[in-house]
């Protein structure tokens, strides 16, 4: 017979398992209202209309914190491209981690926020002039290079007289990742220079050539969402051979060695996640064994997270606007959509939406999340669960929203980017304000 204790119990797990992929300060101070960072997100919601992301300023530092505990003897990079603003530069620096940045754009926000460039690396396969040429005058800790010509830029660049730390971005033939569109790791496709066909020693002997440019390690990214360590250890160990052949050819000892990210989160509860303590534990040992039995130094680490610091710190919140149902397609439309988060879109992610604001007793209900765009293929989330009496005014949260929404927004049908407001102790503020009408018609100077 099941007591009253086993059922108090069993809800609380239940409670707990529907929670694990928001925040870890997220409470339900009453049956149906969340609060995130000690604050109620209806109040948000009512305080900077919706859509709106919420961020917890104390959920990313933790993450920050957990990365340098994890990897102590590591150089870990925040990957900027999953979510940058000028608090999130603040953090991040702060708490002790460094930047990898893909563009002048997130580099001079960095810098001009008081972030030290020396500890920013530049990314990217196609890099502009004026990305080179910010990187240099801002003095960047080191440039990723990703193709052969970069080499002869960079260098002219740079100067007779100059300096400039590099590393080359390799492909190490690695299939990694959630979707195919988001690995990086094989051959055919942008990024890197391939160890299979030789173009990574080629441009490695060139960069040799140039005294200017100081090529300090390898550097490889497979992918993102991987939520196993194993391509990892494959990684450390192609990466590990590639270094004792440039020390038997150029008599070369590489210092560092990056490993790029891409460490997989879950989106909904019971979704996988990588084990970052594994991850740690035997990336360390993999490096330190290949390197034993190449004879070589073991080079400084340094790893590039960025989804796995921001993604789980950010909720969205959106307004209902209209229930429609058609044959046996429930369809929940909400005031936002694909301008504000086109993964669903581009690869197919797939959240766990939540009605908060008000208590439901209404049985659940499989509906699809849609947004309001003029495509058939905007789709928040498809075939979720919703109380059955979901209606026009509710409030919806989507959980894991921090990486990847607001640094791939567009300015689709013209409804503008929502703003980022951030919230701890009890306290919510603006980081991002909501891009207006008049935003917009500054911008068109066509008349």
């Amino acid at each position: 017979m099941t007591t009253v204790h086993e059922t108090a119990a069993t809800t609380e797990a239940a409670a707990s398992a529907e929670l694990s992929v928001w925040p870890a300060s997220t409470t339900e101070p009453r049956h149906g209202h969340l609060a995130v960072g000690g604050v109620l997100l209806a109040a948000i919601a009512d305080r900077f209309g919706t859509p709106v992301y919420v961020l917890d300023e104390a959920e990313v530092r933790d993450r920050c914190r957990t990365y340098r505990d994890a990897f102590p003897d590591a150089e870990v990079l925040y990957a900027a491209k999953a979510f940058l603003c000028r608090a999130m530069a603040h953090w991040v620096e702060e708490e002790g981690l460094g930047l990898d940045v893909c563009s002048a754009g997130e580099l001079e926000l960095a810098v001009t926020t008081g972030f030290p460039p020396d500890r920013i690396t530049l990314h990217g396969n196609a890099k502009s002039p004026h990305d080179l040429e910010a990187a240099l005058r801002l003095g960047v800790g080191r440039i990723v290079i990703d193709s052969p010509s970069e080499i002869a830029r960079l260098a002219a660049a740079v100067g007779p007289g100059g300096h400039q730390k590099v590393m080359v971005r390799v492909v190490p033939g690695i299939s990694a990742g959630g979707h195919e569109k988001i690995r990086t790791g094989t051959d055919e496709q942008k990024f890197g220079l391939s160890i299979a066909d030789g173009y990574a020693q080629h441009a490695i002997a060139r960069i040799l050539d140039q005294p200017q440019l100081e090529l300090t390690g390898l550097h490889c990214h497979l992918g993102s969402q991987i939520t196993s360590v194993k391509p990892y250890l494959v990684a450390v160990r192609r990466m590990v051979g590639l270094m004792a052949r440039l020390h038997e050819q150029h008599g070369l000892t590489l210092p560092e060695l990056d490993l790029g990210g891409g460490h997989g989160i879950a989106y909904r509860p019971g979704e996988p996640a990588l084990d970052l303590t594994s991850l740690a534990r035997e990336v360390r040992a993999e490096l330190t064994d290949a390197c034993a039995a190449a004879g070589l130094a073991v080079p400084r680490l340094i790893i590039e997270p960025g989804r796995a610091i921001a993604g789980p710190a950010g909720v969205a919140l959106y307004h209902v606007l209209s229930v429609k149902r058609t044959g046996s397609h429930t369809y929940v439309a909400v005031d936002g959509g694909m301008s504000d988060n086109p993964r669903p879109a581009l690869y197919g992610v797939r959240y766990a939406p939540r009605l908060v604001g008000r208590h439901s007793t209404a049985a659940p209900a499989r509906v699809t999340v849609v947004g309001r765009h003029c495509e058939a293929g905007d789709v928040l989330a498809a075939d979720v669960e919703l109380p059955a009496d979901v209606r026009p005014g509710d409030l919806l949260a989507v959980p894991v929203a921090g990486a990847y929404h607001l640094s791939m927004a567009s300015g689709y049908n013209l409804v503008g980017r929502p703003p980022v407001a951030a919230v701890r102790e009890g306290l919510a503020r603006v980081l991002v304000r909501r891009e207006s009408l008049e935003d917009i018609r500054r911008r068109d100077v066509g008349l």
